[in-house]
């Protein structure tokens, strides 16, 4: 019997964590003659099965990028939309997401969005604070050159204060600075509705993750998808610098 694209996927290598950048909601719903706060309804529907789906192959961490810094500069009436959407999905997927062992935490900074959004997403952190499953995490008002900024506003701190000497910097110690300090660097970025380019995610992060492009619009993103997605993934030879004789080697 012929296996299943899912199937073949198990059978290779599951990346440990994927990290989307959720782009083409407007587009969608450009193209089907809807408003675009109905392209970001239907995209909650893509988060929920692509929530569904790496649970159930072994994804350990998600990554989805909701809410950047510079959305801001989108008109008013769409931010607030936005913002009452992000908050009614939350409080409506929570409970399902804490039965699945999802674990849901943030990135970014929660200081100038709604009280009443901050609340619900930090009771969603709480509730979910102990599962050991999926981790589902949101980048929210999220930018990643501010992400490093702050890292070293932080790192200049503590070298004046003598907590560590500027010639012990490295990698690593920069690294557990980050917002994403508690999680590993992508495996897998992916980007939705054919545009190229990384739009201030995870810079820093994804210096060696294998980035896959498709021109399917976020809200059409299902698991046929997200398949494709890692079907690539598993068929590309991750060498970090090093030659293929090397890769093979270690293996």
């Amino acid at each position: 019997m012929q296996q299943s694209k899912k199937e073949k996927i198990l059978s290779g290598h599951i990346p440990e964590h994927i990290a989307i950048i959720m782009d083409g909601n407007g587009r969608w719903a450009r193209s089907r003659s809807l408003p675009r706060i109905a392209g970001h309804k239907e995209g909650i529907n893509s988060v929920r099965e692509i929530t569904r789906i790496c649970g159930e192959i072994g994804v350990k961490y998600l990554t989805l990028y909701t809410f950047s810094t510079e959305n801001w500069k989108r008109p008013r009436a769409e931010v607030s939309a936005l913002m009452t959407l992000l908050h009614k999905t939350i409080n409506h997927e929570i409970e399902a997401l804490n039965k699945n062992n999802v674990r849901f935490t943030i990135i970014g900074d929660l200081n100038t969005l709604p009280s009443s959004t901050t609340k619900g997403l930090s009771d969603g952190v709480d509730i979910t604070k102990n599962n050991d499953g999926l981790n589902l995490c949101l980048a929210l008002n999220y930018g990643s050159r501010q992400e490093i900024i702050d890292a070293i506003k932080t790192m200049v701190i503590k070298v004046g204060q003598g907590e560590i000497n500027s010639d012990e910097i490295t990698e690593q110690i920069f690294s557990d600075l980050l917002y994403t300090k508690d999680i590993p660097d992508p495996d897998l970025l992916i980007r939705t509705s054919g545009e190229c380019r990384l739009s201030n995610f995870l810079l820093w992060q994804i210096a060696y993750t294998e980035i896959f492009m498709t021109e399917t619009y976020w809200p059409a993103f299902r698991e046929e998808e997200l398949m494709d997605a890692i079907f690539d993934f598993q068929s590309r030879e991750r060498r970090f610098g090093k030659v293929s004789e090397q890769v093979a080697n270690t293996i």
